[in-house]
Formats: C-alpha cells, structure tokens, sequence
C-alpha cells in the first residue's frame, strides 16, 4: 500500500499530479471484462522520463506497488490494483519526438494511442501496422505485446519496435536496441520488455518501425453457411501463401450482434472480413485469387470495398464487435478470452469451441485473427448469476487446455495478467521458474505490478 510518508514525497515531486481522487482511483481500477474493481490508492501523472525514475526510486525505498497505465484496454485485469499503491498513468506523455522518413522509424512518449501517431504519421506517407481493434498506447500494446487485425502481413508489436527507454525498479533507465535494423550485441532485452505487462519495468520511450503507406487497398467480406467451411477457407488462403494485410472471422451471433449495433444488414451467416495492399494491379489480382479460393469453400461472394468510406465502415465494424456482443444479452458483462494455435490446427479448435458453447446455457460469439491462428470468444455473463460465470470460465478453460492440446498458446494477444496465471505452468514448465528468476533479479521487491504474470511468490 502507499504509505504516508511516500504519498508526501509523491506529492512533492508531482504537485496536483498526484491524484487520490475517488473518481481518479475508481477510473483506475476496473476492467473492461468481468473482474471486480480494485483502485490503487493514489494515481501519478508524470510528464518525463525523469519523473518516472524519481517516483520509482520514492517507491523502491518505500516499497510501493507501483502500476503502468496506458489507455486501459487490456482485458485478463493488468492494470487492477490488486495490492493497493501507484498507478502511473502515462496520458500527458503522449508526443510523437522524432519521425525518421529515410530510416522508416519514429521514436515515441507511451502514452500516445496508435490513432493519434499515425494522424500524425499522414503527411510523411509511413505509417504504424499494428492494430490491436481498441486504440491502445503505444506503451500498454509494447508492454502487452499486442497484435491485431494486420498481424498476418506487418507482424506484432516484436517484429515493429526497435527499441525502448525503460524505467527499472530501483529508477535507474536504461536504453535496449537501436534504430538499427540488424543487432548482435548482447542480449535481446528489448523482447524481454515487450510482453512484459509491467512487471520489470516502466516503458518511457519507444523506437518503432514504421511501414509505406500502400499505393491501393481493398477490403471485402464473404458470407458461408457453414462456420467450419470458412475457418477451412482461411487456412486454405493461408498456405496458398496469398499476401494479405488482413483477414478476420466473425461467427453467425457475432454478425447478429455487429448488425444491431451498426445498423447494418449483412446477412448473419458466419463471415471473413479481408484486406489487401499493394499496388493496383497486385491488389486486383490477389483479390480475384481470393475469391477463386473461398468460392471453393462455399463463399457466396466476395462484397469488393474500395473506397476509403466504404473501408472505414467495414472495418468499424469489425472493430466495435466486442461491445456490439455485449448489446446481445441486456445488462452483460464477458468473459473475453483468446487462444492462439497452429493454422492447421485453427478448424479443429473454432469447431469444438463453438460446440462447447452450443451445449451451454449462455451465448459466446466467436470472433478474431484468423489468419495467424488466433480467435476469441466472448461468453456473455449476467452479473447477478454466478452460475452463468462459472459455465464461462469453465468454457475459457476448455478453449485454454485445448489451444495447449494442439501445440498453441492460451492466449495470443491478450496476455495474462491476473485472469491466466492458473496456465503459466502447464504451458512453460519450469521456464515459468525462470521468468520468475529474471522478475527476481531485476524487481527483487516485487513492486512492478505484483500478482500479474509472474509465479507468486
């Protein structure tokens, strides 16, 4: 918990940027899903990297909890503050420092959200690939490893940041990486913060790669009748090696759910959202190879969006999915959980998850990143009936033990946080001890985001 005599300290270093309003703490401590709300009990609002040493080094020697804050998106309860102390809330270091045109690069404060740097990023003709849905920090996807929609052509955050500036636990900052493209010196301690979710370090800076702004884009959706013909689509799309920026899932309750959202009125059938770049001539052509394929599948189709508008609204759609599903049940809460397996795996796990669901007593729609192997399922809770939350665990169990199963992982973009812990170990063995070696060594305290990820102690 945050003492007084660190609150003082605090409260001098930072002035009114020391907040322990309820309504400050209370907006820190919730979570977008099911976990019950725990604030911390006061929350900073640095505005330089020195400020983050200092506040450290006040919380080292007092031995504070100490909490990273971005935009808040994360959904397995990283940012709740399930031991009391300080949330640091990067909002105000929110400024795009350094955009290198010949080198493809940016460097950048965390709290910057990916719709604001590549606002800032139109002029230049580059743009920042990954895109987690919600307009996350920059800091909280690094610290999250985050991924998204254009994963299968542009990577994850490990393939688009160079480097970081990180705040240790004891306040000393260090540098990891270079704008280089290529490094042979030393560990790679950049991917160790990448992921990390704030139990090693608070991220400060970042250097990342930035990606040309394609000639043409083409977006398009596809309907089926069944949901095992179009995840049996994609994985045919995929080891036909077509070079797409984008293709997305959504199961026949996720378009019931994105219709009444949107007002749209695509028919509810299960259906791949997709997305190509390129030049013109590349882009038809992958398009046209496209269709050939998923017609093959049953596609009835392809829906061809050319135009910026008619993109924009595709992809809106996909991207408000999460709430959209929460509008089919009245009053909802969700147990939101992903899983990530081999792409020849991918049919198998989305046929006997959704059989899982079908044979329970609440709705799940299934969605995701199918082309990398990743989808999710958002099983509906009311609040007031604990059974209903328990049959949804349960499910996110099976899909958890079944992703292992197959050879994947129990989650592949959304992290562990608080709410996937009970997996660690099945999934790593004893490279969960040595994660917890390396927690030990660099956070001996135990300060940075306790109870998250790492092997309690």
């Amino acid at each position: 918990m945050l003492t007084k005599a660190a609150t003082s300290e605090l409260s001098n270093l930072l002035g009114d940027r020391l907040s322990v309003s309820k309504s400050d703490l209370d907006a820190h401590g919730g979570s977008e899903t099911h976990f019950a709300a725990a604030p911390p009990d006061a929350v900073a609002y640095p505005e330089t990297t020195e400020e983050v040493s200092q506040l450290m080094k006040i919380c080292h020697a007092h031995g504070v909890p100490v909490i990273g804050y971005g935009a808040g998106t994360s959904l397995e309860g990283h940012t709740s503050a399930i031991h009391g102390g300080l949330t640091v809330d990067f909002a105000r270091m929110n400024r795009v420092l350094e955009v290198n045109q010949g080198d493809m690069d940016a460097v950048v404060q965390p709290g910057i959200t990916r719709e604001a740097l590549n606002r800032d990023l139109r002029a230049t003709g580059l743009f920042f690939s990954v895109d987690p849905g919600a307009n996350a920090s920059l800091g909280g996807m690094a610290a999250t490893r985050a991924s998204g929609t254009t994963t299968v052509r542009y990577g994850t955050m490990r393939e688009n940041v160079l480097g970081l500036e990180v705040v240790m636990a004891d306040g000393r900052v260090i540098r990891t990486g270079t704008r280089a493209r290529k490094n042979s010196a030393g560990y790679d301690l950049t991917s160790l913060f990448l992921g990390s979710e704030g139990t090693l370090g608070l991220i400060t800076e970042l250097s990342l790669r930035l990606h040309g702004q394609p000639e043409a884009v083409s977006s398009g959706i596809c309907a089926f009748e069944r949901m095992e013909d179009a995840v049996e689509a994609v994985v045919a799309v995929i080891q036909m090696g077509l070079p797409m920026a984008r293709i997305e899932f959504l199961d026949a309750d996720a378009v019931r759910a994105v219709n009444a959202y949107s007002g749209t009125d695509v028919v509810e059938q299960p259906h791949l959202f997709v997305e190509f770049h390129g030049s013109d001539a590349s882009v038809a052509e992958d398009a046209a190879r496209f269709g050939e394929i998923v017609a093959d599948f049953g596609a009835s189709g392809v829906e061809v969006a050319t135009k910026p508008e008619e993109r924009t609204a595709l992809w809106t759609m996909r991207h408000h999915a999460y709430w959209a599903c929460l509008g089919l049940k009245k009053g909802a809460t969700a147990v939101v959980t992903d899983v990530c397996v081999p792409i020849s795996a991918l049919a198998q796990a989305v046929e006997e998850t959704r059989a899982d669901i079908a044979d329970s007593i609440i709705e799940g729609p299934i969605l995701g990143h199918v082309g990398d192997g990743n989808f999710h399922a958002i099983l509906l809770v009311d609040p007031g009936q604990p059974a209903e939350l328990d049959v949804a665990k349960s499910l996110a169990a099976r899909m958890n033990e079944r992703a292992l199963r197959l050879g994947g992982t129990v989650t592949g973009e959304h992290g562990i946080g608080i709410g996937k812990l009970a997996y660690m170990d099945a999934q790593h063995g004893h490279a969960w001890d040595v994660m917890s070696d390396i927690k030990m060594a660099l956070d001996p305290q135990g300060i940075l985001n306790p109870g998250k990820l790492t092997k309690p102690r």
